[in-house]
């Protein structure tokens, strides 16, 4: 969301400032920076957004023309215009309890406060599914506009040649195995299925997780494996935050001999 929206400001002739907490060694800081490049967008990293802020301020002046605070909902000593909410459809609410019991920051009846809420991968639940999370939404006093978004694949590119860009087809007809450690693994396995490999296969770990070399040989083993199985083509398919977390490591990965292509990376586009 972060990336769509410094895009949607730049075409317009706003420079926006991205605010990041660089939180779990700063991989989507440092995915924001690569997907970004092409754009006016500044990205400041720190924990005190507030004195991030004032320091690209003083820095940049007027080349800033808006803030883009990332998951700062709960960040309330900067005073913000609008506040969005985005909605995991997939799982919206945990358990509905708050940290440290679930996953909630806060109530449900903080949804009041948003400007705007925005029922992410809505295209992998069903309508009634859609309609409980609306309802428990409006059930908690909330009355701002409502969107719903997904994420599509755009295209892939090796961590060898990450300015390359490989069309998606390339992963027709062949074994792919997804490694991601991300928060929703689940719909980035939907999203390779929807592409149309031969096969999938997967290896979910832990959101923000550093691949150690035990993780390293637990993906050779299993490559290796699917290869023997199949007698097919494979290949590792990593997510841009796995990429951008980890890219030495995946080279060195990648430049294992395994008899396999090159370790391809999936870059998404948000559609709203």
């Amino acid at each position: 969301m972060v990336d769509f929206l410094a895009r949607a400001f730049h075409r317009i002739g706003v420079s926006p400032l991205i605010l990041t907490r660089g939180y779990a060694g700063g991989d989507e800081s440092r995915m924001l920076r690569r997907r970004l490049s092409d754009t006016s967008a500044k990205i400041g990293v720190g924990p005190n957004r507030a004195a991030v802020a004032t320091s690209m301020l003083r820095k940049y002046g007027a080349q800033i023309g808006v803030a883009i605070l990332d998951d700062g909902m709960q960040h309330l000593s900067l005073l913000r215009d609008v506040d969005i909410v985005m909605i995991n459809a997939l799982n919206p609410w945990g358990n509905k309890h708050l940290i440290p019991r679930g996953p909630m920051r806060e109530p449900l009846t903080a949804l009041t406060r948003a400007h705007i809420l925005l029922i992410h991968h809505a295209n992998l639940v069903s309508q009634p599914q859609l309609k409980t999370i609306l309802s428990t939404v409006h059930d908690n006093g909330a009355t701002c506009p409502v969107f719903f978004s997904k994420l599509v694949p755009s295209h892939i590119f090796q961590v060898n040649q990450p300015m390359h860009r490989l069309p998606l087809h390339v992963l027709h007809g062949i074994i792919v195995l997804c490694v991601s450690a991300i928060g929703c693994p689940d719909a980035f396995i939907h999203s390779v299925q929807e592409i149309g490999p031969l096969k999938i296969e997967r290896l979910d770990f832990s959101d923000h997780h550093s691949f150690s070399s035990h993780d390293l040989q637990l993906i050779q083993d299993t490559l290796k494996k699917l290869v023997y199985q199949h007698k097919n083509n494979a290949v590792v398919l990593v997510t841009e935050k796995d990429y951008d977390r980890d890219p030495d490591v995946l080279r060195a990965l990648d430049a294992k001999d395994w008899s396999i292509n090159s370790i391809p990376v999936a870059e998404y586009a948000l559609l709203i």
